[in-house]
């Protein structure tokens, strides 16, 4: 038999999701026939027979992940890999296979049998398809409880999901991603507000940049990386700004590199291309790897305040409300202003409040120092 693993589709992601198979096992392929296709975080791409032959296996449902460098597909050829090399016993479902010299045959006893369950605890597993030897007996001697198979059956219950969809593609990596950032970042969030005037307001997004730029230079240690297992940062010294941008999707986050090389003009350009690279899913890989610190522009839509996640690696994020006019206090007059409401998350495992706090302030003042662009 010959296995094809599924390869590296060009983009250096780890996984893929499978869609559809447009083969099935017993079907006679041709090189270059396309055979299943898979979606990426970034694209819905068709893997191809790397030659002919007949199908023998697939490995994976739709709706599945697979890991790149994972078996996909078993055609019929060559030797036969056999499973076993030693003789010994083999442990399947409720029953022990042993095997020999001369090959495998079922052995005389059954796992079942070493179950100690009275007669009514063994219909109510068969009543709520509950496997005995699954359990771990809380009983005295060893014994299986009405209780130990009520609890498994309610561990091994599938949830109703009639109505419900799986995500695909880039928003299933979301959900996996951010729940995994949920569990691991100790997320704390600084909110308040800068007073925007005079040119600040051409562009807001360009002056927010500028403010992060000046403040990674007041609080480096928030333009960082942190390694969890290791309890160790990295501090970067130029800055990659990663932005946050919603599409029907899901959330991409493209990256502008070394951004405080680039003109106000060469920003501005690089963020169109990203929304229209975004907007028709043909956005490189490679244009959202390395971000060392993220912006999160979500008053475009609605929101005074927010609680941005962060992504590992990095050790903080900053996102901008929606702008809004209202009385302000300044030297003793009510004059009306315009508001920005800031909410800075960062990692309290690689950032004291002290940063973090000063990081915030850095871009108030920048912000509020309104003779830029």
């Amino acid at each position: 038999m010959k296995i094809f693993y599924l390869p590296d589709l060009g983009e250096g992601l780890p996984e893929a999701e499978i869609r559809e198979w447009l083969v099935k096992e017993g079907d006679e392929v041709k090189a270059d026939q396309p055979m299943v296709s898979v979606e990426t975080a970034k694209a819905v791409v068709e893997v191809p027979a790397p030659r002919n032959g007949k199908v023998i296996k697939l490995y994976g449902k739709a709706g599945e992940l697979i890991s790149t460098g994972a078996p996909l597909v078993e055609f019929e050829d060559g030797d036969h890999v056999e499973s076993g090399t030693v003789a010994g016993s083999l442990e399947v479902g409720n029953s022990v296979l042993e095997e020999s010299a001369t090959g495998i045959k079922p052995a005389l006893r059954s796992a079942s049998s070493n179950v100690k369950a009275l007669p009514v605890v063994r219909a109510l597993a068969k009543r709520l398809n509950v496997d005995l030897t699954t359990i771990m007996p809380t009983g005295a001697n060893g014994q299986i409880t009405t209780e130990d198979v009520e609890k498994a059956a309610q561990l091994t219950a599938k949830p109703n999901l009639e109505g419900y969809e799986l995500l695909h593609g880039v928003r299933r990596t979301m959900a996996m991603s951010i729940a995994q950032a949920h569990r691991e970042i100790a997320t704390v969030t600084l909110n308040d507000d800068a007073v925007l005037k005079g040119n600040c307001l051409n562009d807001i997004t360009l002056c927010i940049i500028h403010a992060v730029l000046a403040a990674c230079k007041t609080e480096p240690s928030l333009n960082a990386w942190f390694d969890g297992k290791t309890i160790s940062r990295r501090l970067w010294d130029e800055v990659n700004l990663g932005l946050a941008m919603d599409s029907t999707e899901g959330l991409f986050v493209p990256v502008l590199k070394n951004v405080g090389q680039m003109s106000p003009a060469t920003i501005r350009e690089h963020i169109n291309q990203f929304k229209e690279a975004v907007k028709h899913r043909t956005i490189a890989a490679e244009d959202m790897r390395g971000a060392t610190i993220v912006l999160s522009n979500f008053g475009t839509f609605a929101g005074r305040y927010a609680n941005p996640i962060i992504m590992s690696p990095t050790v903080a994020i900053l996102g901008t409300g929606r702008l809004r006019e209202q009385p302000y206090v300044s030297d003793g007059q009510i004059i009306v202003q315009n508001i920005l409401p800031l909410s800075l998350s960062f990692d309290h495992r690689a950032i004291t409040g002290g940063e973090a706090a000063r990081f915030l302030a850095a871009v108030i003042e920048d912000l509020e120092s309104y003779e830029k662009y």
